[in-house]
């Protein structure tokens, strides 16, 4: 009964910003690491960012200085703010808890497609 709804996602030329949301339900919110991952055409959603209970976050190289996750516990809500996008940032954006606790449940991505 988890569930994960991204939204914000959108067409943006190479150097552009956007912010992507999730919100999530069915587990307590608070008590967990949460993650975005983004899913290529073809291939399975890779770790792009994450951010811990604390509010210590990780992200993956290509995205460092780029990127910032933040969180709302009072929303349910994590974000992506996306700074200076490029095209192999391109992919469906999802939020998730950051560890794998069985089979996952995507949910809702959001599509984000860097192009000129």
């Amino acid at each position: 009964q988890m569930q994960f709804v991204a939204s914000g996602g959108g067409l943006v030329q190479p150097g552009g910003s956007l912010t992507l949301s999730c919100t999530a339900s069915g587990f307590p919110f608070h008590s967990y690491a949460m993650a975005w991952y983004r899913q290529a055409p073809g291939k399975e959603p890779d770790l792009v960012a994450s951010i811990g209970t604390i509010n210590n976050t990780n992200y993956v190289d290509s995205v460092k200085g780029r990127f910032t996750i933040s969180r709302d516990n009072a929303k349910a809500t994590v974000h992506l703010q996306m700074n200076n996008l490029k095209p192999e940032d391109t992919g469906v954006y999802y939020c998730n808890r950051k560890n794998n606790y069985g089979t996952r449940i995507w949910g809702q991505g959001a599509q984000v497609t860097v192009s000129s």
